[in-house]
């Protein structure tokens, strides 16, 4: 079984470009394999994630025996969103770009999942990633800027914190230029889709 995280994180629900073609993408990685568990997690609306603090950062690398009620409850969600990413085989993030970056409600969930000792360690090379053997595909959806462009600044900074995590299999979807000719932007985004590579488990 292929077990598949949905993150979206556009503000658009239902009508987001983000999340109509990330769920493309996962009709066709479904229907290359012979089961698989879809798990959504959408970061806007009744599932916004709080904003990181100094409490809880404090329960973060306060050791798990040695955190108070008050901390455990304060790292609830950080802890369930960890659970859904390391369940995961694939991942597929829908990051429409809000300002040249991503949405603010995708780098809280970034926020909540990057956590010493639970999904990367230092060493004494350097920090290691704990979550290997992972795929992740990152939609990338614009108005006008070009993904990969200079001025694009959501495309590096996922492959980044998915690496810095320890998924280094990433593919970045274009989905640009809705802005400018939303029909043809979206034609060209379900070919991308349909030109990714699946992932080995599928």
């Amino acid at each position: 079984m292929t077990h598949i995280l949905h993150v979206n994180s556009s503000v658009n629900g239902e009508n987001s470009n983000s999340r109509q073609i990330a769920s493309k993408l996962i009709e066709r990685i479904a229907a290359a394999s012979d089961t698989t568990n879809v798990v959504e997690r959408n970061l806007s609306g009744d599932g916004q994630i709080p904003a990181l603090t100094g409490e809880i950062v404090g329960a973060f690398y306060t050791p798990a025996e040695s955190r108070s009620e008050d901390q455990k409850q304060v790292i609830k969600t950080s802890d369930a969103l960890v659970d859904e990413v390391k369940a995961a085989d694939v991942l597929v993030i829908g990051a429409p770009m809000y300002n040249f970056a991503v949405p603010s409600t995708l780098k809280a969930w970034v926020d909540m999942i990057a956590r010493v000792g639970v999904t990367f360690q230092y060493t004494d090379n350097g920090p290691v990633g704990l979550l290997t053997g992972k795929k992740a595909y990152v939609v990338v959806s614009t108005g006008g800027v070009p993904v990969h462009s200079q001025a694009d600044f959501a495309s590096p900074y996922m492959k980044q914190v998915l690496a810095f995590i320890g998924i280094t299999d990433v593919e970045i979807i274009d989905a640009s230029g809705f802005a400018v000719n939303p029909k043809e932007a979206m034609e060209r985004a379900m070919a991308n889709v349909e030109a990714a590579s699946l992932p080995a488990a599928a």
